[in-house]
């Protein structure tokens, strides 16, 4: 392999490119990936700051490629790991990855695979990375290591994990090898952190953009829990077959939610750490493989997780931190296509989050987060910018796809309101809460009010006309506001700010945002449940009834070979074949996420599938004509050339000129397959056909063949059986 750093950048950016391309199926880079690629190919130490989905994975995959010896991946999670690398397989690079399960002769047998190049990437949990680098010190060429959710290894990080915290110590064992640490979520105490805990040297930081702005954000706040559970039920009418989560504060919630999605009749399950582990571990591969759409979790859910397709996410609660917040609404949309958030909260929520902060080894720094979560929640300014400067990214345009940009909340005289809820607090000695508060302004006859005499005070019952949800809104903009504040050490009592006994005495006037409702837009008149099916009825155009046939053919796919659907081509690919209908490889390699490998495992499955489809819509196939790229193949072919020699002729890979060949045999020009397999290969992938069940896909029988017979041998030699039936 050639020593990049005898290239010069362009060259080395034209090397990058071609993988790209070849191996990602993608034209160009997104912003900062190439700048991010040069830095690491140059060996300096790397932070990395990309929104999940923003590709920070090709950032230090495709430099393993291009770099001499093995990269170390350290990930959090063995779930994650073992998804990752059976990830990079299907786009054809060597990976591994290293747990504690491995017997020697297995550690063995990566170990050699390292030595020989066949492995370009290996993914190493942090503990076990500390365990066993002085041994991979010895017996590998180490390219550098990348570091994947580094935010773990900061105290400041909103997912702090202690076994990253002696990472530092990499650095004395390898001198001089450099380190890429990656993350999603860092704010700027916790970039700073990063580099200082892993004794980075003159790091180069690069921060992308943390827009998303295909995710649409909604908040909504002060509603009962069965308004909650009407509004979800509204929600997920209008997106049939479409997979999503919805976040919940405790386990007791996600069973509660999943419960009662399920008694309106929708599919649902629940996630959480208290079920067993074949419990957990079914649902999270029914969700995968898009047997489940709908799973009620908590936080835990979802962080080793790549499923591109995850069309919503719901935060039944408030999230801790703003941090926590983004990660989890990151999870839906990653394939750029449009998917929606909405977050429910309540004073509750508030209350209880404060409770978890109090019993935390950072009360302090937990507390000021929340406080930034409740701001966030509670603004009537555009909700991306308050996510963005969040994360120190200054933004001047409103984004247009959160709740505020598409109602913008028009302002109210509040102080009247206010003046209610300041005097029935004082008039209550500061000692009731938020709830007791609104029931007494209200006229409530709950129990302990009458028991504590509050009927009796002169506020009781001034505030009826105002509904309790509505109450709950304006509680927390009174909060927001800085009139009131909670005393979490006095049992979460009420009490007035100097700024809010201003107001009371008519000092100080108070504007509130007006409560405006927000109604979901359903897409659908008729009320559908949302199910796992992928049944195409209700489609409207022929784009998306290819579409749901395409997802059925991944599905049918996905399942032969064991592996989650978008493994094989994600959402944004079958869109994109259903809006082009490629009828040949060469307009197949063409669709955004359609790598050499990926064609040669599934293209002819869909070019089959997108073919048939155009025949029956037209009644007639597809011919081969003159300037066709299978009739450029064709006369280079007659023309006596080898497939290698047509291959770089063409610019294409022999693979590509190999599915060319099969597809011409089997519209019957004289091309003579058994040519290029033998006879005793010829019977043994009819075998394995014959015993997997005759399938299309090549993987199945490729796997069931011990990786024995070269994948164009199995192509031809379906095209063989295909045109005896």
């Amino acid at each position: 392999m050639l020593e990049m750093t005898t290239l010069e950048p362009s060259a080395l950016l034209d090397n990058a490119r071609h993988l790209l391309k070849t191996v990602y199926g993608y034209d160009n880079f997104r912003p900062l990936q190439e700048d991010i690629i040069l830095s690491i190919l140059d060996s300096r130490d790397t932070l990395v700051l990309m929104p999940t989905g923003g590709g920070k994975s090709v950032c230090f995959q495709i430099p393993a490629l291009l770099k001499q010896g093995v990269c170390l991946v350290v990930s959090p999670l063995i779930a994650l790991m073992r998804d990752q690398v059976e990830a990079l397989k299907r786009n054809g690079i060597g990976a591994a990855a290293y747990n504690s399960s491995f017997s020697q002769s297995e550690l063995r047998d990566v170990i050699r695979q390292c030595q020989s190049g066949e492995i370009k990437l290996l993914y190493v949990s942090p503990e076990k990375l500390l365990s066993v680098v002085p041994f991979l010190k010895e017996q590998l060429t180490i390219s550098f290591i990348a570091i994947d959710e580094a935010h773990c290894i900061s105290s400041w990080g909103h997912d702090f994990r202690p076994e990253y915290t002696q990472l530092h110590t990499i650095r004395e064992v390898l001198p001089g090898i450099p380190v890429i640490a990656l993350t999603a979520t860092a704010d700027k105490t916790t970039r700073r952190d990063i580099c200082e805990q892993l004794k980075m040297k003159d790091p180069q930081i690069f921060i992308s953009s943390f827009d998303r702005p295909n995710l649409s954000l909604t908040v909504r706040s002060g509603l009962s829990l069965k308004e909650k559970v009407s509004e979800i039920d509204r929600f997920l009418t209008a997106r049939p077959n479409e997979p999503g989560i919805i976040y919940c504060l405790s386990r007791k919630n996600t069973e509660d939610m999943a419960a009662k999605l399920k008694a309106i009749g929708y599919p649902a399950a629940c996630y959480h750490a208290g079920l067993e582990s074949s419990t957990r571990n079914k649902v999270q591969d029914d969700f995968l493989n898009d047997r489940l759409q709908i799973v009620c979790a908590t936080v835990a859910f979802g962080m080793g997780i790549d499923k591109s397709n995850v069309r919503w996410v719901i935060h039944s609660n408030l999230p801790k931190n703003i941090e926590s917040y983004y990660q989890e609404i990151g999870r839906a949309g990653r394939d750029s296509y449009k998917a929606d958030t909405v977050l429910y909260y309540s004073y509750g929520d508030v209350v209880m989050q404060t409770q978890f902060a109090n019993d935390s080894s950072q009360k302090e720094l937990n507390l000021a987060k929340l406080h930034r979560m409740q701001q966030f929640a509670e603004a009537n300014i555009c909700r991306r910018k308050i996510l963005l400067t969040y994360f120190g990214e200054a933004v001047i345009q409103n984004c247009g796809n959160c709740d505020v940009c598409k109602n913008p909340r028009p302002m109210i005289d509040g102080t009247r309101l206010a003046q209610m809820a300041l005097s029935a607090v004082s008039r209550m000695n500061e000692e009731a809460g938020g709830n007791m508060l609104i029931n007494v302004l209200r006229g409530s006859s709950n129990q302990e009010l009458i028991q504590k005499g509050y009927q009796n005070i002169k506020t009781y019952g001034v505030g009826r006309d105002v509904p309790y949800a509505d109450w709950q809104q304006y509680m927390l903009q009174f909060l927001h506001l800085g009139i009131l504040e909670v005393a979490y050490d006095q049992g979460s009592v009420l009490k007035i700010t100097p700024l809010g006994k201003e107001v009371l005495f008519g000092k100080h006037p108070l504007q509130l945002s007006e409560l405006v409702p927000i109604s979901f837009e359903k897409k659908s008149t008729k009320k559908t449940k949302s199910t796992a099916s992928s049944d195409v009825s209700g489609t409207d155009t022929p784009e998306e009834k290819l579409f749901q046939a395409l997802r059925g053919l991944r599905l049918k796919l996905a399942q032969q070979d064991g592996i989650p659907p978008y493994m094989i081509f994600s959402d944004a690919s079958l869109r994109s074949m259903a809006e082009h209908l490629p009828t040949n490889d060469e307009d197949m390699l063409a669709i955004s996420g359609v790598g050499e490998k990926k064609m040669e495992l599934y293209g002819n499955d869909f070019l089959e599938a997108i073919q048939s489809f155009i025949t029956q819509r037209t009644g007639a196939p597809k011919k081969v004509q003159k300037g066709d790229t299978y009739k450029i193949t064709l006369d280079l072919y007659t023309q006596g050339m080898e497939i290698e020699a047509i291959a770089v002729q063409r610019e294409m890979s022999p693979t590509t000129i190999w599915s060319h060949i099969a597809y011409l045999a089997e519209q019957g020009e004289a091309i003579d397959l058994r040519k290029y397999v033998p006879r005793a290969d010829e019977q043994r992938i009819r075998d394995a056909a014959s015993a997997i069940g005759n399938t299309t896909a090549l993987k199945p029988i490729f796997d069931h063949l011990n990786g024995e017979v070269e994948y164009h041998k199995i192509r031809l030699t379906l095209s063989l059986i295909k045109m005896e039936i």
